[in-house]
């Protein structure tokens, strides 16, 4: 059940970690909750801050890359709330990766192990031979997935992408050419932070005619980010990178034998665990921004009223 009911609302959606509501046909309003999900699977406790973190990074985000490409945002009237323009989906996650890590490095291993014949191929894109985890490919991929309302999304094609309707030859050519630039944008942003931007995803929709970008980017959540600093030393010595993403997460589920699967039980998350992801994301935060994080706690009165207050001021811009 939704906790606000705004004017002129006319739908609610709770996903994983945000809750979303629809004002008209045009607008909407995007709630980033402390919840946490990883393998598609929403973990048992919410993380202090996580929703203030993924929204202020990716406001700032937004910001930064408009040049580039529209995007959805309009106003930011609270730190874990963002209000923007209604998209028309498209049903696809664009993933693009600089780097051979996670869920590639896994797909590359299981090729790797059918025969050196094998051509290891993700998403109809073959990945280069002779790399070793969290090598950067010569050149960024992108790999795309369907976006599933429910259940695990899958690996699909450019060319299944365009066969199956989900986009069309020229939609895609504009959507791959928004999230290379994107991509090289996030990589530069990063360098500067002595951050490597080794993974992520973008969202994009349209308003008419128009392919404008969704939802949140570069953040925790959606990106992996590695520290620059001893990245090529470790690389040849072949230790772990030290990084900065939702991925410690993962690899702690992996090790505590979940990956999303049936029959499987998430572990239980006690309180030093939590505390431990909470610091990493508001690290991320700092380190990527530059600036001094500022927990905020709102009320739902004070929200509610700030976000009628952002509606009403761009409503009256419209009129």
């Amino acid at each position: 059940m939704a906790p606000f009911s705004f004017p002129k609302q006319t739908g609610f959606y709770s996903g994983k970690v945000r809750d979303v509501y629809f004002i008209g046909d045009e607008y909407l309003v995007m709630i980033a909750s402390n919840r946490i999900s990883a393998f598609d699977v929403i973990l048992p406790r919410p993380i202090p801050f996580k929703g203030q973190v993924l929204n202020q990074v990716a406001a700032c985000m937004l910001e930064a890359t408009s040049d580039i490409c529209p995007n959805w945002l309009l106003s930011v009237p609270a730190p874990h709330v963002s209000v923007g323009k209604k998209c028309i989906p498209f049903k696809i996650e664009m993933v693009v990766r600089g780097n051979l890590t996670g869920h590639a490095w896994r797909t590359y291993q299981t090729a790797e192990q059918a025969g050196p014949k094998t051509k290891k191929m993700l998403c109809g894109v073959e990945m280069p031979g002779g790399m070793k985890e969290n090598d950067p490919f010569p050149i960024p991929l992108i790999t795309p997935s369907t976006k599933s309302s429910a259940g695990h999304d899958e690996d699909i094609s450019a060319a299944e992408i365009i066969k199956s309707g989900l986009a069309s030859a020229e939609e895609w050519e504009t959507l791959s050419d928004y999230a290379l630039k994107l991509f090289a944008r996030g990589k530069e942003i990063a360098a500067k932070r002595g951050l490597i931007l080794v993974d992520t995803k973008y969202e994009f929709g349209k308003i008419g005619n128009e392919i404008c970008l969704m939802d949140e980017i570069h953040t925790p959540d959606s990106s992996r980010y590695f520290y620059a600093d001893g990245f090529e030393e470790r690389q040849k010595k072949g230790g772990r990178q030290k990084q900065l993403s939702k991925e410690f997460v993962r690899e702690w589920l992996i090790a505590n034998h979940f990956m999303g699967k049936e029959g499987q039980t998430v572990p239980p998350m006690e309180d030093d665990w939590v505390d431990t992801i909470s610091k990493r994301y508001i690290e991320l935060y700092e380190k990527l921004t530059g600036k001094l994080f500022i927990p905020q706690e709102l009320d739902e009165d004070e929200t509610f009223a700030r976000i009628t207050n952002a509606l009403e001021k761009i409503s009256s811009r419209v009129l």
